[in-house]
C-alpha cells in the first residue's frame, strides 16, 4: 500500500507515527508533501524511510501527476486550509480513499453550522473518509455528513514508546524523592494561557514561599515578554529527544490553554507519568484525564482556578502524586501506533 500525506504543519508525533507504521508493515509507503517548518517548532526531523517533498515546489497539476506517477492507493489531507491540497482530493475521489485529517471540535457555531450546510458542495464532495483525534471531532465530521462507518478516531498519537520509557527510567528515583516542580510545554503564544498560568504561580509563591518551582518548555511570539521569577525557569524549544533532564527533574505537567482542538502532549507526559493539571478546553481530556485520579482541571482563562489547582498538588502527599503518576501512564496507553497503523492500512473506497 502506497499512502501520500499532504500536510501543513508536520509534527515529531506524526512523524512517529509514520516511520513506526512502516516498521510494524513492511508492505507500506508512505510520502509527505509539507509546508516550512514555523518559527515556533523548529523540529530536527530525520524523515528515514519517507520520502519528502516541499509543498513550495508543487502546484495541482503536479501533485496530481505525482500520484499518479507513484501509483498512490490513499491521499491523507490536514484539513481543508491548502485549496490545492483539497483540489487534488476532489481530483481522486471515488478513484481512491481521499482522507479529511479533521482535529477541530463541534461547538454548533454559526460557522460551523456553515460548514455543514454547505458540506455537500465544499467537504463531501472531496473526502472519502474522515480520521479524527477524538468524540468531539468525530461529532464534528458526522455533522458535516461524514457517516460512522467512515469516521475513524485516534489520529494523533504521541510517541509513547519515548515518553514511557522516561517514566520507567524515573519512576524510582522520583518515588525516593518527588521533584517539586510543575512543567508546561507549549508555544509562547497567549491563547495557551501561558500569562495567566504565570501569574497564578507568581500568587502561589506570594501565598505560601513554596519551595515548588514552574519550568517552561517552548518558544514563540511571546517569549521575550515572559514572566521572571525566581522559581520560573524558561528552557526554550527542546526536541522531544532532549527531555530527559527535564523530566528527571519535575513531575506535575500543567495545559491552561484557551483552547486546545486535542493537545498531544497530555498524552505524552501522561506516559511519561505526570499528575496533569488541565483547563476544561482541552480536548485530549476525554481519554488521558480523570479527574481527582490523575489531576485536576480548572477553567480556561481563570487564574484564581490555575492558582486553586496549584494549591491543590502541593497540598497532596508524595505516595498520593506517586498515585497518580501511575494512573496517569496507564491512560495513556490506551491509543499507540500499532493501532495507528491498522488504521492507516483500512481505509477502502
Amino acid at each position: 500500500m502506497k499512502v501520500l500525506f499532504l500536510y501543513t504543519e508536520l509534527g515529531a508525533y506524526t512523524l512517529n507515527c509514520m516511520q513506526e507504521a512502516i516498521k510494524y508493515n513492511s508492505k507500506l509507503s508512505i510520502m509527505v508533501v509539507r509546508w516550512p517548518l514555523v518559527e515556533e517548532a523548529p523540529f530536527d526531523f530525520d524523515f528515514e524511510d519517507i520520502k519528502v517533498h516541499e509543498r513550495k515546489k508543487h502546484n495541482f497539476k503536479s501533485l496530481v501527476q505525482l500520484v499518479k506517477e507513484s501509483k498512490i492507493d490513499a491521499i491523507l489531507c490536514s484539513g481543508w486550509v491548502d485549496k490545492e491540497y483539497v483540489k487534488v482530493c476532489k481530483f481522486y475521489k471515488d478513484k481512491i480513499p481521499t482522507v479529511l485529517l479533521l482535529d477541530n471540535q463541534w461547538e454548533g457555531s454559526f460557522k460551523q453550522n456553515i460548514a455543514k450546510f454547505l458540506s455537500p458542495l465544499l467537504i463531501r464532495n472531496k473526502f472519502s473518509h474522515a480520521w479524527v483525534p477524538g468524540q468531539l471531532q468525530a461529532k464534528f465530521a458526522k455533522q458535516l455528513g461524514f457517516s460512522s462507518s467512515k469516521i475513524k478516531k485516534e489520529f494523533y498519537v504521541a510517541d509513547t514508546k519515548l515518553f514511557d520509557g522516561y517514566y520507567n527510567e524515573f519512576k524510582y528515583i522520583k518515588e525516593k524523592k518527588l521533584p517539586k516542580r510543575f512543567l508546561y510545554v507549549g508555544r509562547y503564544i497567549k491563547h495557551k494561557g501561558i500569562y495567566d498560568m504565570w501569574n497564578a504561580f507568581v500568587k502561589l509563591q506570594e501565598e505560601y514561599d513554596s519551595e515548588w518551582e514552574l519550568w517552561c518548555v517552548g518558544s514563540g511570539e511571546e517569549f521575550e515578554n515572559r514572566i521572571k521569577h525566581p522559581k520560573i525557569k524558561h528552557f526554550g524549544f527542546l526536541q522531544p529527544n532532549q527531555f530527559s533532564e527535564v523530566i528527571k527533574n519535575t513531575s506535575v505537567y500543567i495545559l491552561p490553554s484557551h483552547f486546545e482542538p486535542w493537545g498531544v502532549s497530555v498524552q505524552e507526559f501522561s506516559a511519561a507519568g505526570y499528575p496533569l493539571l488541565l483547563s476544561n478546553r482541552i480536548g485530549a481530556k476525554e481519554r488521558f484525564f480523570i479527574k481527582g485520579k490523575n489531576g485536576f482541571s480548572f477553567q480556561a482563562g481563570s487564574q484564581n482556578e490555575i492558582l486553586n489547582s496549584f494549591r491543590k498538588i502541593i497540598s497532596l502527599s508524595e505516595k498520593e502524586l506517586i498515585d497518580m503518576q501511575n494512573q496517569s501512564n496507564q491512560l495513556s496507553l490506551q491509543i499507540n501506533t500499532n493501532k495507528w497503523t491498522q488504521t492507516l492500512t483500512s481505509f477502502k473506497l
